[in-house]
This record gives C-alpha cells, structure tokens and sequence, in this order.
C-alpha cells in the first residue's frame, strides 16, 4: 500500500469488523508488517466470535472494541480510548452498512415504504458515518498520509439509478455519499493530509448480499478476500486531490 509505505508504523481502524468485508480487512491487514496497530469494532459480541478470536492471537496489534455505530456517545468513548494509546491513525475504513434485517427489506415500490425503515436505513448507512467523521477528526491531524474509506454501494449513485426501487438504501446511501463529500472539504482545511473516499465493493459474498445473488453472474460475484484486495488496491493508488471522490472496486470514479 503506497501511502502506508510513507509511513513507518501504521494505526488501522476497522469499523464494522465483526464479519463480511470488515472482518476480510481485519485479517488481510494482520499480515502486513506495516501495520503497528489495528483497532476492530463490533457492533454484538455473539456474532463476532471470529474477530475476538483474532484478538487473542494477535493481542499485541489487534484490539476489538464494542461499537454501535448509530449512538455518538460511544463513538466519542470509542475514540478517546484510542486517543490515550495513539493520538494519530493512518486509515480507517468504516465497513458498517445494512440492506436487509428481519422486517426490513428493501422497497420494490412506494406502497412498501414507511418512516421507520427509511430512519433505520439513514441511521446506519449515512448519519453514523459522519458522526464517525465528527470524532476522528483530532486523530487525523497530524503530518502524515493517510485515508479515511467509507464503504458505499453503486446503487447510491443518483446519475446511474435506471431500475428504480430500494428506496431507503439507495437514498442512504447516497446521503453517505454527500456526507463524505463534504466532510472532504472540511478535513481538506483541518487535516489537509487525509484523503477522504467512499467505495463501491462490487457485489461480495456476504451475509448482506446473499438473498439477492441469483441474478448475479459467478464472475461478478466476488469472495471477501478478493474485495478485500481490490478495495486495498484502489487505497492505495490514491492520488493526491482525489479527496471527496467515489470509486468503485476497480479504480474507476463513479458518478454521483
């Protein structure tokens, strides 16, 4: 990763790692000699047991930490407690997202839409993201190179929308889109160095996409560890002004 061989020793935080594509980003970056220290969140521990028993292998350079994303409190607690071993990180991707979760399904019209799902979809796919930003703010200014990823979906992308449906998640999705956009701008004059980017994964096989895989060709479907790698590929390529941009997993810009 080219931005983090700028660096001596680099501190990772993983958002969401409890499984899927966080998790995959967990355990590609544990072996990287690069990387001094990784910092993991979980949002429930029964489902995490594969992160915390990384934890226990790794304990000097992984450190597992209960986070609901869509609480700021414990965003804030999150970052303080970092804060006393580091005062700086040099990438933090946030891997939080949802699409389906028992009564919630994505809308295939209007007459399936209600308030509750659309704020539940907003809640975690946008407003936590930028609280997130909020708060990580003091742990990226400093004077090195570094990146903060929000995982976003193509399906955010209000110029590409043709089919129509998800309503909630395409809407939230292309709020984190915005929100990121404009947290860019802001980082650009507080912490200059920080690039800021969401990132389209393709659609990966995970627990999110797997009831909307049977239209999916094999060849685009992809496994974690090859998201994992394409999505580290494209970090590290970063350019300098791409800052605010949208990607997608094979580099190319998406639009908005």
């Amino acid at each position: 990763m080219s931005f983090i061989d700028e660096i001596n020793r680099a501190n990772v935080l993983i958002v969401g790692a409890s499984q899927g594509i966080g998790l995959g980003f967990v355990k590609k970056l544990l072996q990287d000699d690069k990387i001094a220290k990784i910092y993991a969140t979980y949002r429930q521990k029964d489902s995490a047991s594969e992160l915390i028993t990384l934890e226990k292998e790794y304990s000097q350079r992984l450190t597992c930490l209960s986070l609901d994303i869509t609480d700021e409190l414990q965003i804030a607690e999150i970052l303080q407690q970092i804060n006393t071993e580091t005062n700086r990180l040099h990438l933090v991707i946030n891997c939080v997202g949802i699409l389906h979760e028992g009564n919630l399904q994505p809308e295939k019209s209007l007459r399936q839409l209600n308030s509750e799902n659309l704020l539940r979809y907003f809640h975690i796919n946008s407003i936590g993201a930028v609280l997130l930003a909020k708060h990580l703010l003091p742990c990226f200014q400093h004077n090195e190179p570094s990146v903060f990823a929000s995982i976003s979906a193509k399906l955010g992308s209000i110029g590409d929308n043709q089919l129509g449906g998800w309503y909630g998640y395409r809407a939230s999705k292309a709020a984190l889109n915005m929100f990121m956009r404009t947290v860019a701008v802001e980082y650009g004059r507080s912490c200059p160095k920080t690039t800021v980017v969401t990132l389209h994964p393709g659609t990966t096989d995970t627990r999110l996409s797997r009831p909307f895989q049977k239209n999916v060709a094999a060849e685009k479907l992809f496994s974690i560890e090859r998201t994992v790698d394409q999505l580290l590929a494209v970090i590290a390529q970063l350019q300098e002004g791409d800052s605010g941009k949208f990607f997608s997993w094979d580099g190319t810009q998406l639009p908005w």
